[in-house]
């Protein structure tokens, strides 16, 4: 259940697999053993690693305190406001930053596609 959860929040962050496992410091495999429920007892260090890559808190995460994840969602949606605009006063474009997706989307589909290939 816990893997389901996990998975969930890094889908709506729009994380790849790789982009969390590669952020949270834990091998990928062992993600991906966690979000299918295989497996189903990962060690608190890592559920702390991977709470912190998420945004959310350890309690909301392992309780699955639905109220408690959306206002963390929600509070993030602010952060994420906050730095559009921040972006904009900078004088960053609307074509740059589409850009920079693009180019980090690609960059996750490459790092998927062939892990040996992140420099």
């Amino acid at each position: 259940m816990i893997g389901k959860r996990i998975q969930q929040l890094r889908l709506q962050k729009r994380m790849s697999l790789s982009e969390l496992a590669e952020r949270a410091g834990v091998a990928k495999s062992y993600l991906s053993a966690i979000e299918r429920d295989i497996q189903g007892n990962p060690s608190i260090s890592v559920l702390e690693k991977i709470c912190g890559v998420l945004g959310v808190s350890m309690t909301a995460l392992i309780e699955g305190d639905a109220a408690e994840l959306q206002k963390q969602l929600e509070r993030l949606d602010q952060d994420w406001i906050g730095l559009i605009r921040d972006a904009m006063t900078s004088g960053v474009s609307k074509d740059e930053f589409r850009e920079f997706l693009e180019f980090q989307k690609w960059r996750s589909k490459r790092e998927d596609e062939d892990p040996s290939s992140n420099p």
